[in-house]
């Protein structure tokens, strides 16, 4: 196990393969760093082909020679236990998320872990209730008397390839379901944050009742080596969360073997106030979403798309809230703008900050690095304005706290602008009259729209995009079938 100096971050080195916690083969290790402080927490194995070979064959094995994929009562059992373990280790898992990922402490009692450990529970009673076959009664198909039904059954071996932003959702939201259904799973995390995915391959091991090989964790410093479960015809299905780039290639390469894909990928999601609404409190929504976690979601609303006659006091009041949330220690209870994860990342978001002025806008707030903060990866909310909806800052995905102003001329036009994107992640409206505001909603062309505050991020409702946004859903009952296979099935009546 790898801990800091102060003993109060554990994380976990080995890697998960067939059961048993151990090194890479090659006994190489690679560093995972503290965002807030750029100081290296520990070491995490880095796992190459040959690991990622063997973790294939295990999870091929598990699916094949066991009744993992036939027991329903073993899979929601183990699911039960994967939820107790991580509740029976909350406080170290808490402290290790905070460090590894620069996560607000605030944001981990919600989306950042105690949400997606508490969706373990809700997949594991739909399994349990679940209709695993549906009988279509008797029919005279080409005349011939026949009794049909038709099952649902898991895939086979899926290969989760997962990014650093929110890792403990994103591990649990494909290895929850794809477990549930009764599939067996081959996890590759982001090299940013292997420990969140390597301390979920421990708890497995060492406190529940998972068949070997049913679950493999290989971390590695190669961010290419998820590309093996696209390629591998041993892997039935991948899923993938990432950026639009590496989707498209995920996609390509699955193709070769013409495997189910499941992409969530990009976003430029719009906060659409209308001319009718509670604009302080619209701003102030979007101003706090932006900020929560330095903006490092892919479903965040990062264009505020607002009424020209309002413009200047939505301006205002946005920059007055945004100026409350600034990037400050992510230990701190109250803190909800803490570090970008690296300092890749950092030097990216800076490099649209400069396109932004490239472009013609003005920073009304932020702009640069915070002052007192030199050791982590920190940029300050930032306010942009002057820029055309066209801009590339205002279409790209820069996944930072980087919020663009916009004008809109009337509802038609705010829907126009709101859907000139190549992506259809999520979205925000804001309107008094409340059919207005959600007709608005149902022509945006989105998979997750939020109306007046409503919040739509629960484990029963489905996630997912349009456009370059995606391919298929993620949690809720589609997210669940997402990895199941139908057969129909006959027999004379």
């Amino acid at each position: 196990m790898s801990t800091t100096d102060s003993a109060t971050v554990v994380g976990e080195e080995r890697l998960l393969i067939d059961g048993e916690l151990r090194p890479a083969r090659s006994g190489r290790v690679f560093e995972t760093v503290n965002p807030a402080t750029a100081e290296v927490l520990g070491v995490a194995a880095d796992g190459d082909a040959t690991d990622m070979d063997d973790a294939i064959g295990a999870a091929r094995r598990a699916f094949d020679t066991t009744d993992w994929s036939t027991n329903v009562a073993r899979r929601v059992a183990g699911l039960r236990q994967l939820q107790q373990a991580f509740e029976r280790n909350a406080d170290a898992i808490r402290a290790m998320t905070v460090a590894e990922t620069g996560s607000p402490l605030s944001f981990t009692y919600s989306a950042q872990l105690d949400a997606p450990v508490g969706s373990l529970g809700w997949v594991a009673d739909l399994a349990e209730s679940y209709q695993w076959e549906t009988d279509l009664g008797n029919a005279e198909p080409l005349g011939i008397p026949s009794h049909r039904w038709v099952r649902r059954e898991a895939t086979g071996v899926v290969g989760a390839i997962t990014p650093w932003n929110v890792p403990h959702q994103i591990n649990l939201a494909k290895l929850g379901p794809a477990l549930a259904a009764g599939n067996t799973v081959v996890l590759k995390p982001a090299p940013d944050t292997p420990w969140c995915a390597t301390v979920l391959g421990r708890l497995i091991a060492e406190e529940t009742d998972i068949p070997p090989g049913v679950v493999n964790v290989v971390a590695s410093a190669d961010h290419t080596l998820g590309a093996i479960l696209s390629t591998d015809p041993r892997v039935d299905q991948v899923s993938f969360t990432g950026s639009t780039a590496t989707g498209r290639k995920v996609m390509a390469s699955a193709a070769e073997t013409i495997k189910k894909v499941f992409l969530e990928l990009g976003g430029k999601s719009a906060f659409v106030i209308l001319d009718d609404a509670d604009l302080r409190g619209a701003c102030a929504t979007a101003a706090f979403t932006v900020c929560t976690h330095a903006g490092q979601g892919c479903a965040i609303t990062t264009r505020l798309i607002v009424p020209r006659a309002q413009f200047d006091e939505a301006v205002e009041s946005t920059s007055k809230v945004m100026a409350m949330l600034p990037a400050a220690d992510p230990t701190d209870p109250g803190t909800m703008c803490g570090p970008l994860i690296s300092s890749r990342q950092r030097d990216r978001v800076e490099g649209y900050l400069r396109l932004a002025t490239e472009e013609g806008g003005s920073f009304v707030l932020g702009g640069g690095r915070p002052e007192g903060l030199d050791a982590g990866f920190f940029v300050e909310p930032t306010l942009i304005v002057g820029l055309p909806n066209s801009s590339r800052v205002a279409q790209e995905e820069i996944f930072g706290p980087v919020l663009v102003v916009i004008p809109h001329d009337g509802d038609d036009d705010a829907v126009a602008l709101a859907n000139d994107s190549a992506y259809g992640l999520s979205g925000s409206v804001w309107g008094g009259d409340r059919d207005r505001a959600v007709g608005v909603a149902n022509r945006i062309r989105t998979g997750t729209v939020g109306v007046n505050g409503g919040l739509w991020f629960s484990p029963d409702m489905p996630f997912g995009g349009y456009r370059q946004s995606g391919v298929g859903r993620e949690s809720g009952v589609a997210g669940f079938e997402e990895y199941l296979e139908t057969k129909s099935l006959a027999e004379p009546a």
